[in-house]
């Protein structure tokens, strides 16, 4: 590797954490403005994300997403079914199951906040072409892969 590749790859590096720094300011503000801690956005990110793949979500598997104990995820999900966010209902595939939705209410709320920023992120990709974004998704699953593996190296 040439000094050239690694002083970019560095850089880039400094880009991705400066990214995070800059979504995480906006996920905050996003929680101060509705009484939120740091979790409670990212189970509601993780129960939206899991309705958009079309996939239901347990409250255990919503514990392990989030890296929750099962007494944490309960508490958790009583803070924010309390306050509106979050319902648990029965599987229609299974009754004894218990899955958890959105509210709409919810959903309307990040749609005003994120609605905008998503605007603005599709908007900025509009120079790119088909060939160099399908290069920025597998870069950014390929990050998205190494920090998790690095936040969960504790597991």
């Amino acid at each position: 590797m040439g000094d050239d590749t690694g002083s970019a790859r560095q850089s880039i590096a400094l880009l991705l954490r400066r990214l995070t720094v800059e979504l995480d300011a906006v996920g905050q503000r996003f929680a101060g403005i509705h009484g939120l801690g740091r979790t409670d956005v990212r189970a509601l990110v993780t129960i939206m994300d899991a309705a958009r793949r079309g996939q239901a979500l347990t409250a255990g598997a919503l514990g392990q997403a989030v890296e929750l104990s099962s007494a944490s995820v309960t508490a958790l999900l009583d803070r924010l079914e309390r306050v509106g966010h979050v319902r648990r209902v029965r599987s229609s595939d299974d009754r004894r199951r218990v899955v958890l939705e959105m509210s709409d209410t919810a959903m309307a709320a990040g749609a005003e906040f994120f609605g905008g920023l998503n605007r603005d992120l599709v908007a900025a990709m509009d120079a790119y072409s088909a060939e160099e974004l399908a290069v920025v998704r597998r870069f950014l699953e390929d990050m998205t892969e190494v920090i998790t593996r690095h936040a969960r190296a504790g597991d």
